[in-house]
């Protein structure tokens, strides 16, 4: 395994550039190549997705995806100037989670109310990895690749408690609701996690900050540190009862509005360390999950997936955007770059690998194909789409001023160049 991985990162990094021009994107990579090495494919690697490897895999990466992406965040700037994201992550995604568990009950009565509703939590983030050239391209409009990418940075914390209740109403957890269940599930889970992540995020980070500052700290050191403040808050919040994963992402939005100096350096760790994590995921996915997904998928399941990227994403998108002045285009770029990649797979991993939901196997299977669809169509649509609105948007300049709105400028999970200008 280690050996494909290595050569698999030299290879891609050798056409790195390049890609970023083209329809291959690095989670397409390699979760392909994961597939071609899995016992569906050459049978060089078999691994049981119920190992304890890949669910340490499964939570390291959550806590620092978790943890990073709400770090970028600027409350005052989105509070001040953005609209559009609130639109997207008050109104889009509580939708587009009732729109996922109404055509999942549908067409899969036997998961009950609680199922489809646990299935809609899981694919409702949003993962703007698989549509980096959205985000980053300066020819896509400020505010429209701006608000995918905070709406995407903070959606999967949001959506990550509604993901426990559901997990646990419909069983996932092994947790029986008895009396008074749900008002510990509150306090433990949506209270104590939250209060450490605070404390974490708060003083953890101005520690670091003054450090840094008197130049205690080498720069090393101060990306480590971020780290620690990410485990830190995990931890220390699974030890009091809390939920860890909320802790974190508490924790890194407290962190980016309380010390945001010391984000420059978790971002640094991001954009290589955390990437690596990243695409052993999707390599993990293409490997294990895929091969046994695809084995089970029958029309239904594949209809479904089809239907969470268009009609479930973009309906409830373009009801959220009402009022605010996009004009068609904009909403249907808004609601097609709604990708489902690494916070689906990881929290599908940690909510349904103790078996304890009867249809977990059903759910599972439904996750993987909706993901491995929109890791291709996404990737694929990418680019061409970014540059082709871009152009629209140019076009139109005059009289799509909701579209060329100010935006503050966020800092990206990856680093994307296809776009800027060549020396």
């Amino acid at each position: 395994m280690l050996v494909v991985l290595a050569a698999a990162l030299l290879i891609f990094g050798g056409f790195s550039r390049l890609a970023e021009r083209s329809i291959v994107t690095p989670p397409l990579f390699f979760a392909a190549l994961g597939y071609v090495v899995s016992s569906a494919g050459l049978g060089w690697l078999e691994l049981p997705v119920e190992g304890a490897g890949i669910h340490a895999l499964a939570e390291l990466t959550l806590v620092l995806v978790l943890f990073t992406d709400a770090s970028r965040i600027d409350l005052d700037c989105l509070r001040r100037e953005e609209s559009l994201p609130l639109r997207l992550l008050a109104l889009g995604l509580p939708l587009t989670i009732a729109a996922g568990a109404a055509a999942a009950y549908g067409l899969f009565p036997q998961l009950g109310w609680a199922g489809a509703a646990l299935l809609a939590a899981i694919l409702a983030p949003t993962d703007a990895a698989l549509g980096q050239s959205v985000v980053s391209s300066p020819r896509v409009p400020i505010r429209m690749r701006q608000s995918l990418n905070v709406a995407s940075g903070l959606n999967d914390g949001i959506a990550l408690p509604v993901v426990l209740f559901f997990a646990s109403l419909a069983g996932a957890t092994g947790v029986t609701a008895e009396a008074g269940h749900w008002a510990r599930f509150v306090a433990l889970q949506l209270v104590l996690g939250p209060a450490v992540g605070v404390a974490v995020g708060v003083v953890g980070g101005r520690l670091v900050q003054k450090g840094t500052t008197a130049g205690w700290i080498n720069a090393p050191f101060q990306r480590l540190s971020a780290l620690g403040l990410a485990l830190l808050a995990f931890a220390g919040s699974e030890l009091v009862g809390g939920n860890g994963f909320i802790a974190a992402f508490v924790a890194g939005l407290a962190l980016g509005n309380a010390a945001r100096s010391v984000c420059t350096c978790l971002h640094e760790f991001g954009e290589a360390e955390g990437q690596l994590l990243t695409l052993l995921v999707f390599f993990v996915f293409g490997a294990v999950m895929v091969p046994a997904a695809l084995h089970h998928a029958d029309g239904a399941v594949w209809l479904y997936g089809l239907a969470s990227l268009t009609l479930v994403r973009m309906l409830p998108v373009a009801l959220a955007c009402l009022g605010s002045g996009l004009r068609w285009p904009s909403l249907a770029f808004l609601g097609w770059f709604g990708p489902r990649g690494l916070a689906s797979i990881l929290f599908a991993l940690l909510v349904l690998e103790g078996g304890g939901l009867a249809e977990g196997g059903r759910i599972e299977a439904i996750v993987v194909v909706t993901v491995l669809l929109s890791t291709l169509l996404h990737g694929v649509t990418a680019y061409p789409l970014a540059a082709r609105y871009g152009a629209w948007t140019e076009r139109v300049r005059e009289s799509a001023s909701a579209e060329h709105g100010p935006s503050p400028e966020l800092p990206v999970r990856i680093a994307h160049t296809a776009d800027a200008p060549r020396s």
